[in-house]
């Protein structure tokens, strides 16, 4: 049979302009499929990548932005993070090391070094969001894992049951605009890492639980010829007003070294006190720095953004963690430690126990035996952080109290055994099994508090 271009007295005109229709005509995105789309490439949902890539598993690893690309954090990482990060197989040769804690308060000042035992190092890191993220998202890739950068999830796909089976997306260009491209992807397991605000959870009915502890962190950097090993903090804010009197303000405050001669510098402030809400967080910053005086000659560094702030959802502040095919991890969880605002040590440790649990629902052979296996993520994240979470929910809501505050820090900095105790339960880092007094005390005092 002859086409209409070769037939007499045809040009295949009209064969073309059919062609061309049907080409540009609108259709429905395509369907693409994954065994797991994993959305967030924070450290969450990047070491929940590696982590199933390494099982064999196919992910498919989906962010918003490009690499590299920032995040309102303090940067600090605890002796907890450092194991998580030595687990996961990532080489921190030449990141800024700390050797433990310096704290400012009620007069004093104290210094102590993180606690050396078999379970964690004993030393700590320094990392910006910008290095660390884009070492975690590559991390994955090596390992195996897809990733897809420009890619905003809009929301989750869900079957006739309610069971998310999926993700609806849009692409975006380099700046960070639609580009009317849209994608459907199609998973046995979605994993959502999406930060505080978690689109996805929010979706299938999950919001965060009023009865946890929010905060709220301000940061910027800062040059200084200041070279110090230890992050500080500073329990009590302190500032002058316009007639030069001092004058205490809410919050805490941090000073994290990088290796590159800059600072984190931020505060936070939890909604426990009862100027939560009440205060322009970022001119508290500002006040606190100028009244930091000479030690520590801070300049701002204009060129790494201003002043910028985030929320900090504690506690398990989203649940269940996992229901009908949509899992979370990190933020997406309100995975935050209400002792001290740390949270990437935290998700790295749900990434790793999140990924083995699903890999081995995969494994089975039918839906239900698979829903089995998932249904285990939330009462594990309970069994190791339930009982702790609850205890920095007490605590976060005692400092609430300004006079609770004031008293702990002028009684309690002076006395050595106090406070290293104190930072090993703020900090997480009691020995796994057997160790010191303290270290039983913390075990029993978190199995006695109920589950988060």
């Amino acid at each position: 049979m002859t086409s209409a271009a070769q037939r007499p007295g045809s040009d295949g005109t009209a064969a073309a302009e059919a062609n061309e229709s049907a080409e540009t005509a609108t259709v429905d995105p395509p369907v693409q499929s994954a065994d797991v789309v994993v959305v967030g490439a924070g450290p969450g949902g990047s070491a929940t990548a590696a982590y199933l890539a390494a099982h064999g598993v196919d992910v498919l690893l989906l962010e918003k932005a490009t690499f590299p690309r920032d995040k309102i954090c303090g940067d600090g990482l605890t002796p907890r993070a450092v194991k998580e990060l030595v687990h996961l197989g990532i080489d921190t040769t030449g990141w800024q090391r700390t050797k433990g804690l310096r704290i400012l308060g009620g007069g004093h000042h104290f210094t102590l070094d993180w606690p050396d035992t078999a379970t964690f190092p004993s030393y700590g890191l320094v990392r910006t969001r910008r290095q660390l993220d884009e070492t975690l998202a590559r991390h994955a890739v090596a390992r195996g894992a897809r990733l897809q950068e420009r890619t905003s999830v809009t929301d989750p796909v869900t079957d006739g049951r309610g069971r998310v089976v999926g993700v609806r997306a849009k692409l975006l260009d380099d700046q960070g605009r639609a580009t009317g491209q849209t994608q459907e992807i199609r998973a046995k397991v979605v994993v959502a890492a999406d930060g505080v605000s978690s689109r996805l959870a929010t979706a299938v009915g999950r919001p965060k639980r009023e009865d946890r502890v929010m905060g709220v962190a301000v940061r910027a950097y800062y040059t200084t010829p200041q070279r110090d090993e230890y992050l500080e903090s500073h329990l009590e804010l302190w500032t002058t007003d316009e007639a030069g009197n001092r004058m205490l303000m809410p919050g805490y405050g941090w000073l994290f070294p990088l290796e590159d001669g800059r600072t984190n510098v931020g505060l936070g402030i939890l909604d426990t006190s009862s100027a939560f809400g009440q205060t322009d967080y970022r001119d508290v910053m500002r006040r606190w720095v100028d009244g930091l005086g000479d030690r520590w000659q801070l300049e701002h560094d204009a060129t790494a953004g201003p002043i910028r702030g985030a929320a900090l959802p504690m506690g398990f502040n989203r649940t269940p963690l996992y229901a009908d095919g949509l899992l979370l991890v990190g933020d997406a969880g309100g995975m935050v430690n209400p002792f001290n605002g740390e949270g990437i040590d935290y998700a790295l440790e749900a990434a790793r126990v999140g990924a083995d649990i699903i890999a081995q629902a995969l494994s089975r052979s039918t839906d239900p035996a698979r829903e089995r296996v998932l249904a285990s993520y939330p009462k594990v994240m309970k069994a190791e952080l339930g009982g702790y979470f609850t205890l920095g929910r007490w605590f976060a809501h005692a400092i609430g109290n300004p006079e609770v505050m004031r008293l702990a820090t002028k009684y309690g900095l002076p006395r050595t055994t106090l406070m290293r105790f104190l930072l090993k339960i703020m900090a997480n880092l009691p020995e796994a099994r057997g160790g010191r007094v303290d270290d039983r005390i913390i075990h029993a005092l978190s199995s006695l508090a109920p589950d988060a």
